[in-house]
């Protein structure tokens, strides 16, 4: 009987054990591989569309490189969502503060994602480019940008911030939600850095009939 019970104890450990594995590899696939999302703002329509499910590919943060133009990205919400001028003079990067100190704050934060807030746009400028944004249009080192994923009439306006004419420092990146007049955005924030780029987006997984890669 002693016997049984000990075996019983034995077995309830093993699964215990698997069960923690399994949490274990699933967080680490999510955090460096890759992770299931859904389109929750309609910051970038008509290209993604509210409630749309997504597969984002995290390996490009785990690589710690910079992603192209015309890559959609997620990337951490910036505290401040508007850069006032005398901010904007100082730099025009984007500003996080007030994050987690504590270990478990930390992990609960940046690796469960709780109380986490992402933001989908797309990448306009990069390191050195100079951004430009005048009379409703957007130019990127003294050209006009192609922009055919705008529906049309769609114009760039200032957003709700200050940001029209800024040159990309080094590891950051500009970006831009496609539906201009409801996307906060570098406009209004600055520009992002490389570490708080969380992913690109891949594919489209859902509804059905849409699913596929996600071109530029």
């Amino acid at each position: 009987m002693e016997e049984e019970k000990i075996n019983k104890v034995k077995d309830i450990l093993e699964w215990a054990f698997c069960i923690v594995i399994a949490l274990v590899i699933a967080l680490l696939f999510r955090y460096y591989i890759g992770t299931p999302t859904i389109v929750k703002q309609p910051s970038m329509y008509p290209t993604l569309k509210e409630n749309q499910r997504l597969w984002l590919n995290r390996w490009q943060r785990t690589t710690k490189k910079l992603p192209s133009k015309g890559d959609i990205i997620t990337f951490e919400a910036p505290s401040k969502t508007v850069l006032s001028i005398s901010e904007k003079e100082k730099d025009v990067v984007a500003r996080y503060e007030n994050e987690p100190t504590s270990a478990l704050g930390k992990f609960s934060y940046h690796v469960l994602e709780i109380s986490k807030t992402s933001y989908i746009k797309r990448v306009i400028g990069v390191p050195k480019d100079h951004v430009v944004i005048q009379d409703g249009k957007v130019y990127v080192n003294d050209k006009l940008l192609e922009e055919s994923y705008l529906q049309s009439g769609v114009i760039t306006d200032n957003g709700k911030g200050c940001v029209t004419d800024v040159i990309v420092p080094e590891n950051c990146v500009f970006v831009m939600g496609d539906n201009r007049p409801q996307s906060t955005d570098s406009r209004c924030f600055g520009c992002i850095p490389l570490e708080r780029i969380e992913s690109k987006v891949w594919i489209r997984i859902w509804p059905l009939n849409l699913f596929g890669k996600i071109d530029r």
